[in-house]
């Protein structure tokens, strides 16, 4: 059975906001995605709204309810938007000032854990689904079930960024026994960031991970394949 596949998109609303053109739009990306074989559409909506924005989240929630998975901060601007536009799922994922990307998973203070008990509340209570981003460590694993989440996802960034075969195989354990506790705790379970067409096997070979989320990687494939056929790949790999 093929694990399921949610296709990041903000790098499309990145190449659109090179220019402060109208286009590439990201709902045309998400509706090709979509019908190429995705599973999910994956946007991070960022509070300097730098790639994906507000517009974006209405629009894509509108036209996919069932089907956007919403990353943000644990911030009043993600949980505002989320409750408003109400994706059918959400990722709360730790935002630094400057960043380029994503660098680990929460790290789960007293004043965060605090936060995200009441986020993932009043999300719950719009029906609407709570990922949180982790670091595959059995502490945080257990502190996300306890806070209430459905999901966690297991942050690969380390696993993506190894040097050796030999580091790479111990990460992919780690990673196994990760997704073996978080069944136990009752977590769903996916895995994401960093994750391309050659080092995504052995992460999709982990049992009980549900979803793979990727974005960088099929959209810069896109680039020389066409959207189409960069998600095909991928998926057919899952």
């Amino acid at each position: 059975m093929s694990l399921k596949l949610g296709v990041n998109i903000d790098h499309v609303a990145t190449l659109r906001q090179a220019r402060r053109a109208p286009y590439p739009d990201p709902l045309d990306a998400g509706a090709i995605a979509l019908c190429a074989g995705a599973d999910f559409i994956v946007v991070h909506l960022r509070k300097d709204q730098r790639h994906i924005n507000l517009k974006d989240v209405a629009a894509l929630c509108k036209m996919f309810p069932k089907q956007i998975h919403l990353e943000c901060s644990a911030s009043d601007f993600g949980l505002a938007a989320a409750l408003k536009y109400k994706p059918y799922s959400v990722c709360i994922v730790p935002e630094l000032p400057g960043e380029v990307t994503t660098t680990g998973g929460l790290k789960f203070t007293p004043a965060l854990q605090k936060r995200l008990h009441g986020m993932i509340e009043k999300l719950h209570k719009k029906h609407i689904r709570v990922s949180l981003f982790v670091d595959p460590v059995a502490a945080d694993l257990r502190i996300a079930a306890k806070l209430g989440a459905d999901v966690v996802e297991l942050c690969t960034a380390a696993y993506s960024e190894a040097k050796t075969q030999k580091q790479s195989q111990k990460l992919v354990q780690e990673l196994a026994l990760s997704a073996l506790l978080a069944q136990e705790l009752g977590l769903e379970v996916h895995a994401g960031h960093g994750l391309d067409y050659h080092n995504v096997l052995a992460v999709a070979d982990v049992g009980g991970i549900k979803c793979m989320n990727i974005g960088f990687a099929i959209i810069t494939r896109s680039l020389f394949t066409g959207l189409p056929a960069a998600v095909e790949e991928m998926k057919n790999l899952l």
